[in-house]
């Protein structure tokens, strides 16, 4: 194998640069979208509203005037994703100031032959930290706040979203060696972090590869990384060479893996015990036992300098499930060690995960012995309890309760933390609720942070209800709520339609005094605009006037979006200049979406037109108007304004990509969906894309395409594809003419890619085969339930009986009749009004029987069965007293026999 690396060298050494990789973006989904109409709010009674007054007007002081929102002074820090390759280091080296001199500068340069040079030049030589005449005051201030943590923190965060683009960019443009030359000429230093981040970006080549022998010249890149950093005198630690050892062991690279450690414990002799838990694990995968107890003996009769070892391979054995040689290695190591070692919550997670209560009760006893640290102990507990296998959440809780009785220690708020999340994770919002209460009692030092979790669970899971008892314990137990807090309750109370008692949790904040309520009054307004309650919205607006609270420019941002003329767009637009609020790049996202809604695509496309706009949001809003102008019937539009996105060297934001996907259903432009959908980078906006163009494709008869798209849905995500799968086959059933061949085609793929075709999808199938009146297709869906395992329901059977009648195949049709129960009186119904439109009377039931069935479903459904006109069928089935509700319209045209 490590033949394999010489030669790469030998490439190495005479290939040019890597080839590029597709330029990343960061893509953020703008807040403008506008939900569906829902039931109306609850209304907010009058003494709640002259509660409000009352509190807005006792206020001591006024709230000083909002300075700029934090979120527009975060946008200096954004990056522009867009551009080519010298727009995009500028952007991520300079800032905005120094991308927006280059975009305006017109070079003759440009397309000669010495562009490409001078234009690399240009980078080189382009200064920092560049200042420009400061023309306002205060953004300038800001410039050069951003600049400052930018010059101290750049190069010096490796977990900066700013530099991991950076090294990115660089090593997919330049190759990693070139990278590091390109810092070198910039002047600036480079460190272990730098190698680090290049080394990761080599490892996540080399794991993207399909087999060893692609992988092995991104392995030699990272080895010449790690050369590099040893010849310049930089340690290498754990985080540089684990990472990359691990990476070895999982692919089973026995000989790289000991000419790569032996070359870690020269570089740093201090690591030879860590990576002596990456050896352990290498043999264990290899399923060598003879090499494992050869180890394990290295350490039987080990000293003081040997522990570590042991507690490498100990950590080995536990990781890898080796119950019986982690027990030995734990019976020979000093407590004492143990205790002490850094990676003493690792092994209580292992000892919970391998139920091992005996050992971790010894251990806990000396520590409490010993007076740890009441918090350090209770932290342990907490892992041993959570880890114990298959255990309920109550369980966990229990047990963490009964070792801290046992050993007389009271809960620290960490571990009661981790608490709260674990019954968070598992949706348990009233025992995490438990747990809180219970701390405030035993703790004066819990703080309202306590309910993060707790809040952020109730928003994912949609449990609403519970803010109230949240909100209540929060009041008893007097914690000291923030703004931010205060909007969290107020967003629930919002999303249950309770305005009453979010109008009750804002005047708690107002009494309070000492925070801004403006971002609690904007949660009001958003709900009632979500709630299409126009009239409440602009009430809110009125009621920060009387109680002189500022709009911000978020409070604009909801109300131009939500705009029913153009009139009230200017009005706001003008109020907005009057208060001095800045234009954020939401409000002019807004402007852009509410000008498209009101059909004015003109105005839409002049807000782009604005000189204002700075130029790292300019991408985001002109995708804003790609969307508006889709959602809007303007599709050809939004697609003229993607190619001139495109052409700039731009990418388009997510959310409007999914808008033109939605929208163009078009014949012909199948290609052009698959370029919107290589704009998708995320993988669930991925997903949603694909099973839109799959859509396209069955509709537009694309059976290649659509299988196709199938199987990479089933490779991002298995689950989620049989809901893609059924609104496929609900397609092929609403469309007119039924393409009953791409359906067949798209049943047979889905059994070739082994996915279980549900009752649904046979449903449809079988439904749209009647509305073809393909009865042969129809018994080879009706033979698929079988094969599928699912019995043959009242509903299949009359949907086949249907489908026989239709091809006067009369026999097999009244052999099924006899199957098909017929207690149901709208089943009779349903029968009854296949025979009179498709049968002659010789299969029809007895005219009394008839009557009686059409007088006792009438009297039990009413005008929702009247009978079907000549030559027609519609069947509607009614739920009736909690029965299982199904509902089927059919129109067939019957020629009489």
């Amino acid at each position: 194998m490590w033949k394999r690396v010489l030669e790469t060298t030998r490439k190495a050494a005479a290939a040019t640069a890597a080839a590029a990789t597709p330029e990343l973006a960061t893509r953020k989904n703008p807040s403008s979208s506008r939900c569906k109409a829902v039931t109306p709010a609850t209304a907010v009674s009058p003494e709640v509203l002259l509660r409000l007054k009352q509190a807005a007007s006792s206020k001591r002081t006024n709230l000083p005037p909002t300075l700029p929102d934090a979120q527009d002074v975060a946008t200096m820090e954004e990056e522009n994703p867009s551009g080519g390759f010298t727009q995009e280091i500028l952007s991520i080296l300079n800032g905005p100031d120094d991308a927006e001199e280059l975009r305006r500068m017109e070079l003759p340069l440009e397309e000669s032959e010495d562009a490409e040079e001078f234009v690399a030049n240009k980078i080189l030589d382009t200064e920092w930290i560049a200042v420009p005449p400061p023309s306002n005051p205060l953004a300038a201030w800001r410039r050069e706040v951003a600049r400052e943590k930018k010059k101290r923190y750049m190069f010096k965060n490796t977990e900066s979203h700013r530099f991991s683009r950076l090294m990115q960019k660089c090593a997919d443009k330049l190759g990693a060696e070139s990278a590091l030359e390109f810092f070198g000429k910039l002047g600036r230093y480079t460190g272990a972090k730098e190698f680090n981040a290049l080394i990761r970006i080599c490892l996540t080549k080399a794991k993207a590869c399909k087999d060893i022998d692609s992988a092995v010249e991104h392995i030699y890149r990272a080895y010449r990384l790690f050369e590099m950093m040893s010849d310049r005198g930089f340690q290498i630690e754990e985080d540089s060479y684990g990472p990359f050892l691990l990476y070895l062991v999982d692919v089973g690279m026995s000989e790289e893996f000991e000419m790569f450690s032996a070359f870690f414990k020269d570089a740093n002799p201090q690591s030879n015990s860590r990576i002596a838990y990456y050896e352990m694990l290498l043999w264990i995968r290899a399923q060598d036992e003879e090499k494992i107890q050869e180890l394990c003996h290295s350490v039987e009769n080990f000293n003081e300098g040997d522990y570590d070892m042991a507690e490498s391979y100990m950590l080995a054995f536990a990781e890898r499930d080796r119950k019986s040689d982690f027990i030995r290695l734990l019976e020979l190591v000093d407590p004492t060690k143990i205790l002490q070692s850094k990676y003493l919550s690792t092994i209580f997670q292992y000892l919970g995960r391998l139920q091992m209560k005996n050992y971790a009760e010894k251990l806990l006893q000396q520590m409490r012995s010993k007076e740890s640290g009441v918090g350090k102990l209770s932290s342990i507990i907490f892992e041993y309890a959570a880890n114990i296998p298959n255990i309920a959440v109550e369980d966990v809780i229990e047990s963490f309760n009964r070792w801290h009785e046992q050993f007389e220690v009271a809960p620290s708020i960490f571990a009661s933390e981790k608490i709260i999340s674990l019954c968070c994770k598992s949706s348990k919002i009233s025992l995490a609720l438990d747990v809180v209460e219970c701390l405030c009692k035993s703790n004066p030092n819990a703080t309202v942070e306590l309910f993060n979790p707790i809040i952020h669970a109730c928003e994912q899971g949609s449990e609403f209800h519970m803010v109230h008892p949240m909100y209540d314990l929060m009041r008893r137990h007097k914690l000291n709520l923030k703004s931010e807090t205060f909007r969290s309750m107020i967003m629930l109370c919002v999303k249950m339609k309770d305005f009453e008692g979010a109008y009750n949790i804002l005047t708690d904040a107002e009494v309070s005094g000492d925070i801004s309520t403006v971002s609690l009054y904007n949660a009001i307004m958003l709900g009632y605009f979500r709630e299409k309650n126009h009239n409440a919205a602009q009430m809110v607006r009125a009621q920060m006037q009387i109680a002189r609270v500022k709009p911000d420019s978020e409070t604009f941002n909801y109300l131009i979006l939500n705009c029913e003329s153009e009139e009230k767009i200017s009005e706001y637009h003008d109020q907005l200049r009057q208060e001095g609020i800045h234009m954020s790049k939401h409000i002019y996202m807004s402007l852009v979406s509410a000008y498209a809604r009101l059909g004015n695509f003109d105005m839409a496309k002049q807000v782009l037109q604005n000189k204002e706009i700075q130029p790292k949001c300019l991408n985001e809003i002109k995708s804003a108007l790609v969307g508006a102008l889709a959602s809007n019937g303007k599709v050809l539009d939004g697609l003229i304004m993607y190619d001139e996105i495109k052409q700039s060297g731009c990418c388009l934001e997510p959310k409007a990509a999914v808008a033109l996907i939605e929208n163009t259903q078009t014949k012909g432009q199948l290609d052009r969906l698959y370029q919107l959908l290589e704009e998708l980078s995320d993988s669930s906006i991925w997903f949603d894309g694909c099973s839109r163009v799959l859509l396209y494709c069955v509709r537009h008869n694309h059976p290649n395409a659509a299988i196709d798209l199938l199987k990479q849905l089933k490779e991002k995500d298995e689950m989620s594809t049989y809901m893609v799968i059924d609104q496929v086959f609900c397609q092929i059933w609403d469309m007119d003419p039924v393409n009953l061949d791409i359906g067949m085609e798209i049943l047979h793929a889905v059994k070739e890619l082994r996915l279980n075709v549900s009752r649904t999808s046979l449903d449809f199938l079988l439904s749209a085969c009647v509305k073809a009146k393909d009865s042969n297709r129809a018994q080879l869906i009706w033979t698929e339930y079988k094969s599928a395992g699912f019995p043959h329901s009242v509903l299949t059977s009359l949907r086949m009986y249907q489908a026989l009648l239709l091809s006067q195949k009369k026999a097999a049709a009244k052999k099924l009749l006899k199957k098909i129960p017929k207690k149901d009186v709208h089943v009779i119904y349903v029968i009854d009004s296949c025979q009179k439109t498709y049968c002659s009377q010789d299969l029809a039931l007895s005219s009394a029987s008839r009557s009686s069935s059409k007088k006792r479903a009438a009297s039990k459904v009413g005008s929702t069965c009247e009978p079907a006109a000549s030559g027609t069928l519609s069947t509607h089935f009614i739920q009736d007293k909690g029965q299982e509700a199904f509902q089927n319209e059919a129109e067939e045209a019957q020629t009489g026999p």
